[in-house]
């Protein structure tokens, strides 16, 4: 599922686009169950004519800002994908909303496994407004990370995965980070050290960035795998120390790297660099 740095990447290239400022003509739909909340008819109705402003970010979701009063945010999922397109292309298989834009442009999703949903409302609040932090923000401090911790019982694998304390991080990037960290996913968060708080609250923000330097990550071939809106692969895979590298020599001190099962998800470790509480 494309995490923080993947879905940053596909807003960049969307500013990039020149989306800003197009009007949407029509709405074709042909897989119904894409849209949430709303049916095909009303969504259709609804977004007919509006201008597309800012496009941001937030967590995991993209957010068109609609003129004059509603936003569309745009959940990617495991294998969604936004991209451009001349409308005089047919449309292709995968390809289950196409938005007309008055520039002779479709703005489409692919999505092969439909696990995508797109949400029109006119509140980004009731969606978003219960998310955790931004681990990038400049407001997001080593001091709110340990304050958020120190009353969390839970493992710190699944507390890094739940959207509510952290927002954006999947399982690539808490995977990396617990690495860089020397950190054991089923540690329980509330027993971290000050040290080991900052060195957590360093290395979540180390591997994102390093990230979105490289346009994400991108895992195997086919249409499954995360490509940009102008079909760029992400180049970060070679900078991933753990994650997938099972049976390979851990980077820092050569011993083979190991796939657990933490909280119902894989996850992977330096047994050595990263002991089991």
């Amino acid at each position: 599922m494309p995490e923080l740095p993947e879905v940053q990447t596909v807003v960049d290239d969307l500013y990039r686009s020149n989306l800003e400022g197009a009007t949407i003509q029509k709405a074709r739909i042909f897989w119904p169950r894409i849209i949430d909340g709303r049916s095909p008819k009303v969504f259709r109705r609804l977004i007919q004519g509006k201008t597309i402003g800012t496009i941001w970010r937030r967590a995991k979701f993209i957010v068109f800002d609609l003129i004059p009063d509603m936003h569309l945010l745009v959940h990617l999922r495991m294998t969604g994908h936004l991209h451009l397109a001349d409308a005089n292309l047919p449309r292709g298989p995968h390809e289950h909303l196409l938005l007309d834009l008055t520039d002779r442009r479709q703005l489409r999703f692919h999505d092969p496994r439909k696990f995508g949903r797109f949400y029109l409302v006119a509140d980004t609040d009731e969606l978003i407004g219960g998310l955790g932090p931004e681990p990038l923000d400049k407001r997001f401090t080593g001091r709110m990370l340990a304050q958020r911790l120190a009353s969390r019982q839970r493992m710190l694998k699944p507390l890094l995965l739940d959207q509510t304390f952290i927002a954006g991080l999947g399982n690539i990037y808490v995977d990396e980070a617990l690495w860089q960290a020397h950190l054991h996913p089923t540690q329980t968060a509330a027993r971290l050290t000050t040290e080991e708080i900052q060195r957590l609250y360093r290395a979540i923000r180390k591997v994102l960035r390093s990230a979105l330097t490289h346009g994400g990550t991108t895992l195997g071939r086919g249409q499954t795998t995360f490509y940009s809106v102008s079909r760029r692969t992400g180049r970060n895979r070679d900078q991933l120390n753990v994650f997938r590298r099972i049976h390979q020599p851990c980077p820092r001190c050569r011993t083979p790297i190991q796939r657990l099962v933490v909280g119902q998800r894989s996850s992977h470790v330096c047994p050595r660099c990263q002991p089991a509480p």
